[in-house]
């Protein structure tokens, strides 16, 4: 019974903790061995620095003492009557530092989401782990996930700034140009209760699709939504899905249409996705996936022209789930979304890396792939038990997955060749039956109103053409600032303070920079003379483009 609740025992130097039968501190002398463990800690800067359990906090003053300004110190404790403990014990001084937080969690996501709301993403570059006492002993598993998370999501944030430094220019111009499309867009489509099967492009969809090529096309009792890298498998074998998803701002998604009959199947496509995707299918649904945080979408969102949003996931396997958890309440069940692959195929026979594979084929060269052999690339167990291959950036994306839908119940994923997904597997026999069940019976009460036939585009197209009529105007002014007169007089007083504003306004101009892409809306002051350069050289493209815009949506009306 005593140890129902932690008790102090007195050491010869400090005090220790009697808990669970355990004595989770030294008796001898708890703070020299806390101490001796934190001036281990490496001092770069932008660490966070990971104390799991901290106890009494003995050592921590050591570790702030030589840590940087732009560190912080993240205590966490999966148990709570240690957490009550430590907040009564520990030294006052610690909790009060600016850079130190104490939560009390077990789920990853949840401190995950913590750090990112209060220190931001990109804050930090690694995770150091403070192992002080042996409180983290009761609960290792936990704080061993927890800790993996952490680090995953730095080095996600991190892989997103890079993205962004390459593509963040080409994101900016797509939105822009499919901005004439929001007149012309339908509104996503509701799937009601109906189960919904998503599918993405890996090896294993052959064998999901020659299971369902005798399904019905007409009144089929459960929906498709496919990426639109799975649509000339598809057409292979006459299964036209009711959705196809497009994510990919350049044009390398564009070959996934060749030679298709599926032309009047309706198209999800992402409004900073490749223009040209438009032309590949039938009707138009936009959505719309935020790549770095930007004025530029709040003044989109306050002018009612922004499609729904949809979170940032990296992947068109990923947001298609996404986009069919946003369409439907029933089941979902995933399938082809392998992130993994064998010696001889990556992706499902008629999509476009396979055909590429067989058109560049010759005597020189072998079906088989010598990708399997590259550095990077890990053997690992398939979610059958089987041998596959991967790579860090598909490991990367199932790891998102995992995060992302580990705790929704309601999808389900198909028993193939690919990498486990964190969530219930599901034969593809048991997986068809499900589908073919369809939705609730009787149907639930109706309550998604009927799609209208043009989904009031006059009304959109004038929002869409007040908003790129602000928006040039607001280059004009930031252009004005920066160029000859307006420029040499802004540093008379309150020039400096609208030069700041106009240069926050269009943060779409330099939030691709190298010295902005991995601060998430943070950028060089005025003084900075090359930065105030490399933005004015954006202006007259971008200007260019919402002028073509603008004179777009005025001959489609």
């Amino acid at each position: 019974m005593s140890d129902e609740m932690p008790r102090r025992l007195l050491a010869n130097r400090g005090f220790s903790i009697s808990y669970k039968g355990k004595t989770l501190l030294s008796l001898r002398d708890p703070i020299a061995h806390s101490e001796k463990a934190a001036a281990a800690a490496h001092h770069t800067g932008r660490t966070l620095y990971f104390c799991p359990s901290p106890l009494f906090g003995y050592g921590l003053s050591l570790v702030l003492a030589g840590a940087s300004m732009d560190s912080a110190l993240l205590c966490v404790e999966a148990d709570e009557n240690l957490m009550d403990f430590s907040m009564k014990e520990m030294d006052k001084s610690i909790l009060d530092d600016p850079r130190v937080r104490f939560v009390r969690t077990r789920d990853p996501l949840t401190l995950a989401s913590y750090v990112r709301k209060e220190w931001g993403s990109r804050s930090f570059r690694r995770v150091e782990v403070l192992r002080l006492g042996g409180g983290w002993q009761l609960y290792p598993e936990v704080y061993d996930e927890l800790i993996d998370v952490l680090r995953r999501n730095i080095a996600l944030d991190w892989g997103n700034a890079a993205t962004l430094l390459t593509l963040g220019r080409r994101y900016a111009r797509n939105l822009i140009r499919n901005l004439a499309l929001i007149g012309q867009a339908l509104p996503l489509p509701c799937f009601g209760h109906y189960p919904v099967l998503v599918l993405g492009a890996g090896p294993s969809l052959d064998g999901i699709l020659d299971r369902l090529k005798d399904t019905p096309q007409t009144n089929r009792p459960f929906k498709i939504i496919a990426v639109d890298t799975a649509v000339r498998a598809l057409n292979d074998r006459n299964l036209a899905p009711d959705l196809v998803v497009a994510l990919e701002t350049q044009h390398y998604n564009l070959r996934s249409f060749i030679g298709s009959r599926l032309w009047l199947i309706p198209l999800a496509m992402d409004l900073s996705a490749a223009s040209a995707t438009r032309e590949m299918l039938g009707a138009l649904h936009l959505f719309f996936t935020p790549w770095t945080k930007l004025r530029l979408f709040e003044r989109l969102e306050k002018a009612l022209i922004l499609p729904p949003s949809l979170p940032p996931l990296g992947s068109v396997g990923l947001s298609a789930v996404a986009l069919a958890r946003h369409l439907t309440r029933g089941t979902i069940i995933t399938g082809g979304l392998d992130f993994s692959y064998s010696p001889d195929t990556t992706h499902a026979k008629s999509s476009p890396a396979n055909l590429e594979r067989l058109r560049t084929h010759n005597r020189f060269g072998g079906l088989l792939s010598t990708h399997t052999l590259k550095r990077g690339v890990f053997c690992l167990s398939s979610k059958t038990g089987t041998t596959v291959y991967s790579d860090s950036g598909l490991i990367k994306y199932r790891d998102i997955f995992e995060e992302e839908y580990r705790h929704d119940k309601n999808i389900r994923d198909l028993e193939t060749q690919g990498l486990p997904l964190g969530i219930p597997l599901i034969s593809i026999t048991e997986g068809l039956k499900l589908l073919e069940e369809g939705p609730p019976q009787p149907p639930p009460l109706q309550i998604d109103p009927p799609l209208p036939e043009a989904a009031g585009s006059k009304d959109l197209s004038i929002k869409t053409a007040a908003f790129i009529s602000g928006e040039l105007e607001l280059l004009r002014s930031l252009k004005q600032k920066l160029s000859g007169e307006g420029y040499s007089k802004q540093t008379q007083p309150g020039k400096e303070q609208d030069l700041d504003k106009l240069l926050d306004e269009c943060d779409y101009l330099w939030a691709h920079f190298p010295e902005c892409a991995g601060r998430e809306g943070l950028r060089p002051g005025i003084e900075d003379l090359s930065f105030l350069k490399r933005v004015r050289i954006e202006i007259e493209p971008f200007m260019e483009l919402f002028e073509q815009t603008l004179l777009q949506i005025t001959n489609n009306k």
